[in-house]
């Protein structure tokens, strides 16, 4: 789950904390509905055995795609699904497993160290409070969202690449980081909504409002969406460029 790059830009304007229009409110609250009707349950990606797992699989997904570790964690938690058997794997047992993976060696030292911190301060199970999840080595804000959503059902919103990308593109709740994205989207997507608004934003943005080809024409928002550059005809998509030719090289002659 690749983590979003803030922006580079002066500090939010004091506009962006007013209440919204009511027209807004009715907008946000038509994009989710037609992403409910479509999706009804959406679900993550990431594939996790228990809670203890799914710590793990969402620790290995930053600046990583849910399909690359799923193919490492597979065999991994075979073998170690919970933080007992983690440790019995050791650092050199777990860096074999995850080698696919991306930033695999720090990350193999977080897993090691938040499964001795469970044993230690949890009892061997994740804890439920972001205070607590936090703490842990390798778990920032946005894998606690992701936690708290899935494991226990509250409803947070992690900001990967694809919410800040899709919220700011259509917008929903255009923001500058990630955290200000976050908070827009909490104000903003209505309660009956909230649970699954981030599913619903990161698959949107993976499978349709994606980075370099979006696919407007069948997106389910169209009409709802205020991006400038939204395409609503399949023959307007962008058509791939010629390559440029090569010059040739000169002849190269042989000394003599």
């Amino acid at each position: 789950m690749p983590a979003a790059k803030p922006i580079k830009a002066a500090a939010p304007r004091a506009a962006a904390k007013r209440a919204p229009h009511s027209a807004e409110v009715e907008r946000v609250r038509a994009i989710f509905e037609r992403f409910a009707a479509a999706l009804p349950e959406p679900k993550g990606e990431l594939e996790y055995r228990n809670h203890f797992t799914l710590l793990v699989a969402v620790v290995l997904s930053a600046q990583a795609t849910d399909a690359g570790v799923n193919k490492a964690t597979r065999a991994l938690f075979s073998v170690g699904d919970t933080p007992q058997k983690m440790l019995a794997l050791g650092e050199a047992g777990l860096i074999e497993k995850i080698r696919t993976i991306g930033l695999y060696r720090n990350k193999a030292k977080n897993v090691i160290a938040l499964s001795e911190a469970l044993l230690r301060d949890h009892h061997g199970e994740v804890p439920s409070d972001r205070e607590a999840l936090e703490a842990l080595p390798g778990v920032g804000r946005k894998t606690a969202n992701v936690v708290l959503n899935i494991a226990f059902g509250e409803e947070t919103i992690a900001v990967d690449t694809h919410v800040f990308r899709v919220s700011n593109r259509i917008p929903i709740a255009p923001g500058r980081t990630p955290l200000e994205v976050e908070t827009g989207l909490l104000r903003l997507v209505p309660k009956p909504f909230l649970r699954h608004a981030h599913h619903w934003l990161i698959l949107h943005g993976r499978y349709t409002c994606k980075a370099l080809a979006p696919a407007c024409p069948r997106c389910v928002i169209n009409d709802l969406c205020r991006w400038k550059g939204k395409r609503l005809e399949a023959d307007s998509l962008p058509k791939r460029l010629p390559k440029a030719r090569r010059k040739a090289a000169p002849a190269r002659r042989d000394a003599g």
